[in-house]
């Protein structure tokens, strides 16, 4: 053994190591192991390439039977088959064996890719949402999708984290362990746990009166075109209808054609409703968060902690508000979703239900004792209801003045179709500015400030007076003349922006201030401010 020689002077004492001086420095703890994706995720792949083998390879096999001998043709598709479930599910098996999560005391992290290597994590403070998803194949495989997100609008999903896919109780295990913050807070008014709603099949009636039913009828006609034209049988679809209805007057013959896509509509809104909302139930858990979980085919998980909530948004679109429903939107932090997500849905609390449910079940989300979507609203000025009369004569009048410009100048025929329009037009927009008109509302109830407006979709929202941040006043030319103003309620929730339009001016200043005090108060002129 050598004896040591001279060295460099002393420095401070290192901390405790292997005895022998020929073994490495200890490392710094590595913190919790990595985990894989589940191994069923690349069978998933695999059925999912064969049935896109299968949906390629009938056709492609039809036509090469025409010039081949059958057999030949059949061992050309199946080699091809062959080759593109194993490429598919080759390249997941890569994925698969390449990527690694973890979930650590302060971060959650992903590390994926092959030539790429791509590691990222996201501190466990900012995550605002563990929202778990199943299609139906992953059902049957026992897996799920798991999105983790900050809800924050960033380019390249840099705030979000998937893991796609784990089994069904890794996601139910992650999502309880990322959302846990332990006992809400104290003081809640209506300390209510366990199940809020579940699904009542006779909801379903407010499917077929939604916006979803007439635009799924012109998908269904869109759709039938173009496959048709696909097949290079349009006109022949097309002189079919005109034969059907040879001997029918042209207006009969539309207004059949429009029932009849209405009421494929009305089929495809019904369906797409069992789809979206079979087995609905929304659940607050001891932890303090909201769970809304719904799906047929496509199982979804949504939550949303409580403390992140600012308020409730009750929608009443047109259709549904005439037979007396409305749906429940949470107003809440970290909900933010990228455009290109196709679940945009992920604040919806509650369905179409009866307005009476759907206030209860907002005081119940609120845990408040009364219904702040149900308190009496201040009315506007009559000043804001001319305002909405002269928009939607201005909507109307001005696109029919075109053609009735042209009809003068160039045939009569374009006279009576603006004529026409205006006739059926004008009367429909007058009834939607007095709608809206008398929708206009707002008040103070308690911690909430409460704004409602719109027509065809009718808003009222309850934000927590806490939750807002700033006050934004516009004031057009023709508002400061009719004595009218709008204030927007800046919040960090939500839509990020909370309108009162119209309201009268001094009213809606005093307003202001007495939901937010102090907040306005130095921009505000009051009596024996200028003495």
């Amino acid at each position: 053994m050598s004896t040591p020689g001279p060295g460099p002077a002393p420095g401070p004492a290192a901390p405790a190591g292997p005895t022998d001086p020929g073994a490495a420095a200890p490392e710094a703890p590595a913190g919790p192991p990595w985990s894989r994706l589940h191994g069923r995720t690349v069978l998933a792949t695999a059925a999912v390439m064969a049935s896109v083998a299968c949906g390629a390879g009938l056709p492609t096999l039809l036509g090469l039977a025409g010039g081949m001998p059958l057999g030949r043709a059949l061992a050309w598709v199946l080699a091809g088959a062959v080759l593109l479930i194993a490429a598919g599910a080759g390249a997941d098996w890569v994925r698969w064996r390449r990527t690694r999560y973890r979930i650590g005391p302060a971060r959650a992290e992903l590390r994926t890719g092959l030539l790429l290597v791509k590691r990222r994590s996201l501190a466990r403070e900012r995550i605002r949402s563990v929202d778990l998803t199943a299609n139906l194949l992953l059902r049957v495989l026992g897996l799920v999708k798991v999105r983790i997100g900050t809800g924050e609008h960033t380019g390249g999903g840099e705030s979000t984290l998937v893991l796609d896919a784990v089994s069904r109780a890794e996601g139910e295990r992650l999502r309880r362990e990322l959302l846990d913050r332990g006992p809400a807070g104290a003081g809640a008014a209506v300390p209510v746990d366990g199940t809020l709603a579940a699904l009542d099949l006779r909801w379903i009636r407010y499917a077929p009166v939604s916006f979803v039913a007439p635009v799924l009828g012109g998908a269904a006609v869109g759709a039938v075109m173009q496959v048709s034209q696909w097949f290079g049988a349009q006109g022949e679809v097309i002189d079919w209808v005109k034969d059907r209805f040879r001997d029918t007057p042209l207006v009969w013959a539309v207004l059949v054609l429009l029932v009849a896509a209405l009421v494929a509509g009305v089929v495809g809104a019904l369906g797409l409703w069992i789809e979206m909302w079979w087995n609905y139930r929304l659940e607050r858990e001891p932890g303090g968060t909201l769970r809304v979980r719904r799906g047929l085919l496509t199982a979804r998980s949504i939550s949303i902690e409580e403390r992140r909530l600012r308020g409730v948004d009750l929608v009443e679109p047109l259709g549904v508000r005439l037979f007396g429903g409305a749906r429940l939107d949470a107003v809440a932090t970290g909900l933010a979703t990228e455009q290109k997500d196709k679940h945009a849905d992920l604040n919806v609390l509650l369905p179409a239900v009866p307005r009476a449910l759907a206030d209860r079940v907002g005081a119940q989300v609120l845990r408040e004792t009364d219904a702040p979507t149900a308190t009496a609203l201040v009315r506007h000025p009559r000043a804001a209801r001319g305002r909405r009369l002269r928009w939607a004569l201005a909507a109307v009048l001005l696109p029919a003045g075109l053609p009735a410009l042209l009809g003068a100048l160039l045939t009569d025929v374009l006279l009576w179709i603006a004529a026409g329009f205006a006739a059926v037009a004008v009367p429909v927009a007058v009834l939607l500015a007095l709608d809206a008109y008398r929708a206009l509302g707002h008040a103070v109830s308690g911690g909430y400030l409460l704004t409602r407006s719109g027509s065809v979709r009718r808003s009222t929202v309850a934000l927590q007076r806490t939750g807002i941040i700033g006050w934004t006043i516009r004031q057009s030319v023709f508002q400061r003349r009719a004595g009218l103003l709008t204030l927007w309620a800046t919040t960090a929730a939500g839509a990020g922006a909370y309108a009162v339009h119209d309201a009268d001016r001094d009213e809606g200043l005093a307003f202001a201030d007495a939901a937010v005090p102090d907040l306005l108060a130095p921009f505000l002129e009051r009596p024996g401010d200028l003495s």
